[in-house]
């Protein structure tokens, strides 16, 4: 039995405050934690997809952060 929270909504809420520039290094480490989260849940038994799903859904919001900081513009 897995342990899944269904949530009112289905878009993953920020992870950083947009306060400012945004970190390049500290987006890096977001998208890095938040996939190895999503492998991590994904190699359950129970295999949580739709936990791995939003986590995979926040790694790729960071990379956009950081692929729209590399391109001269803010996301």
């Amino acid at each position: 039995m897995s342990m899944v929270i269904h949530l009112a909504s289905r878009r993953a809420a920020p992870t950083t405050p947009a306060t400012g520039t945004p970190d390049p290094i500290q987006l890096h480490a977001e998208a890095h934690n938040a996939l190895a989260m999503a492998l991590h849940y994904l190699r359950q038994p129970a295999g949580n997809v739709p936990g791995a799903s939003r986590k995979a859904v926040q790694a790729l919001a960071a990379l956009r952060r950081l692929d729209a900081m590399g391109q001269g513009g803010a996301a």
